[in-house]
C-alpha cells in the first residue's frame, strides 16, 4: 500500500457519507479505466472496501434512525395517547 493510500485509509473514520460515496465513485472509475500498476490497483480495491464500509455504516445509522423514529409515536400510543419519559418527568417536577 502506498503512503497514500495509508492516509486515506487512516481517514475514513471522520469521513462523511458523501465524501465517502463521491470517493469510492472515483476509485471504481479509476480501476474501470485500467492502466493502473498491480500495486495501484490493489492500493485503489483496499480503499474502496473502506470506503464501502464508511457508507454502509451511514446507511445502516441512517436506518436505525429512521427506524426509531417511525416506531417512536406507535409506542407512545400503546403507552396511553402520547405520554412520553419527558413529558411524564415534567409533570412530576412541576406536580
Amino acid at each position: 500500500m502506498t503512503d497514500d493510500a495509508t492516509t486515506a485509509a487512516g481517514a475514513t473514520g471522520t469521513l462523511g457519507y458523501e465524501q465517502a460515496r463521491d470517493e469510492l465513485i472515483e476509485v471504481v472509475r479509476r480501476l474501470e479505466a485500467g492502466g493502473t500498476t498491480l500495486e495501484e490497483s490493489l492500493a485503489l480495491w483496499e480503499r474502496g472496501e473502506e470506503l464501502a464500509k464508511v457508507c454502509r455504516r451511514w446507511l445502516e445509522g441512517a436506518r436505525a434512525r429512521l427506524d426509531a423514529a417511525l416506531a417512536g409515536p406507535a409506542d407512545s400510543q400503546e403507552n396511553g395517547g402520547g405520554t412520553t419519559a419527558a413529558t411524564a418527568t415534567a409533570t412530576a417536577d412541576n406536580g
